[in-house]
């Protein structure tokens, strides 16, 4: 086997794992509204879009085992129930709503026909895919992936070449917290934790069995996904700041209407007519290839919770992918509704397994991860109720917890909790010896 011909086939397979709807209907209209600050709204995005997921994939490389291990120094119980939790939001709401995003903006704008034909077609083909998962990798690796780059470097690349410049006055007033924001719905710090399981199991299929290799593989693939996505993500934003301006955005939409109407009117104005087909195909492509690794890394969990048995791995498949089909009818824009909430409360956690579980043994022992993890989801309460109950009732409590005013109230506490943790750690070395 030729390593570094399968790394760059992993790493491009993990980049179009990474790429899914959010991915490419997010960064236009980002830079559009940030106008003149889209280098910083670009920051903020690129930290939990890019930074924090490849941390994702190198904590995978560490630890060489299933998203399970990402919370156990918790305790086995917690790890269970996040576990069963990032799985089941995983198939319910960013698997579906890739097949909502490729009917809205592929299918039915050219042919018209129902989101339940688009659903049920799209998930049996996914399925396909998922059942042959030995092959799978090696397909999206070596064909689907420099498909969508391509298509990605025209729009990103003609537009930016044939701007005018002509950008509108910045509508945030924190542009890194907007960026950091917007990245949650990306999903793909969840998406690290997920598929980075399936670039392991991959390996070992393919004969990989030394943990030094598996390690080296995951970490370059790790690293040549995320170069990827900064610089598609960074094209995405400043094409939507440089040009959108050019393209009329109806401020009556919702705003996930006008990321598709902002990204469509830049793929026209850029490629022409060309630019509707190629828009279509790289949609349709992009979601699929993230359909895939959610749906295949929820059935290898589960095949590996029940001790590995084949049927498992068929059963959940299926059940993911018609779970697909009933909610992959729902429009876009009410999937992304749905998904907010979520969001805020299982992002900050998944954020601070990550950072943990790449850092050295010695400053993330179990203490430290179940003070910090417990603070993170304490101070994350509030941005997650604001969704179900009236705001103003947690004005507030919002005005005492520092940046909880913009959905970041658990950074700080993290931060703290993690310090004070650590030195009464070194403390207590200190004072045995």
């Amino acid at each position: 086997m030729n390593k570094t011909k399968e790394t760059f086939i992993f790493g491009f397979a993990l980049f179009s794992l990474f790429f899914g709807a959010g991915n490419l209907l997010l960064p236009p209209l980002l830079g559009y509204n940030a106008g003149s600050n889209w280098i910083w709204v670009t920051l903020g995005f690129v930290i939990t879009a890019v930074v924090i997921p490849i941390f994702g994939i190198l904590a995978h490389a560490k630890l060489q085992g299933t998203m399970y291990d990402f919370g156990k120094k918790v305790s086995p119980l917690f790890s269970t129930i996040y576990c069963i939790l990032i799985y089941i939001i995983s198939i319910t709401i960013p698997s579906p709503r890739t097949a909502a995003a490729t009917h809205e903006i592929a299918i039915f704008p050219n042919f018209g026909t129902s989101p339940l034909l688009t659903s049920i077609i799209y998930f049996v083909l996914v399925l396909i895919f998922v059942l042959n998962r030995s092959r799978m990798l090696n397909v999206i690796g070596k064909y689907l992936t420099p498909l969508i780059v391509i298509i990605l470097i025209l729009v990103i690349g003609v537009g930016l070449f044939s701007s005018h410049v002509a950008m509108n006055t910045s509508a945030f007033s924190m542009p890194i917290v907007d960026g950091i924001l917007e990245g949650y719905q990306t999903f793909d710090a969840i998406g690290a934790v997920v598929v980075g399981a399936v670039i392991i199991i991959s390996l070992k299929l393919k004969g990989y069995k030394d943990a030094n290799d598996l390690k080296s593989i995951i970490r370059k693939s790790g690293f040549i996904a995320g170069f990827g996505l900064f610089v598609i993500y960074a094209g995405l934003i400043a094409v939507g700041a440089f040009y959108g301006k050019d393209i009329f955005v109806d401020g009556s939409l919702s705003n996930d209407m006008q990321r598709a109407t902002l990204l469509r009117g830049i793929s026209v104005a850029v490629l022409g007519n060309m630019g509707n087909t190629l828009l279509s195909v790289l949609i349709a492509l992009a979601c699929f290839t993230t359909a895939v690794g959610i749906i295949t890394g929820t059935a290898d969990y589960f095949k590996g919770v029940f001790n590995g048995a084949s049927r498992v791995f068929k059963t959940v498949a299926i059940v993911g992918c018609i779970v697909g089909v009933g909610v992959g009818q729902l429009d876009f824009h009410t999937i992304i509704m749905i998904a907010l909430p979520v969001l805020m409360l299982i992002y900050p956690i998944t954020i601070v397994l990550i950072l943990l579980n790449v850092l050295p043994e010695k400053l993330a022992s179990h203490t430290v991860f179940r003070g910090v993890v417990l603070g993170t989801f304490v101070f994350s309460l509030p941005d997650f109720l604001g969704f179900i109950i009236n705001p103003i009732h947690l004005e507030g409590l919002k005005m005492v917890i520092p940046f909880s005013q913009h959905h970041l109230g658990w950074v700080l506490p993290a931060i703290i909790i993690f310090i004070v943790l650590n030195f009464k750690n070194f403390t207590t070395k200190a004072t045995s010896n």
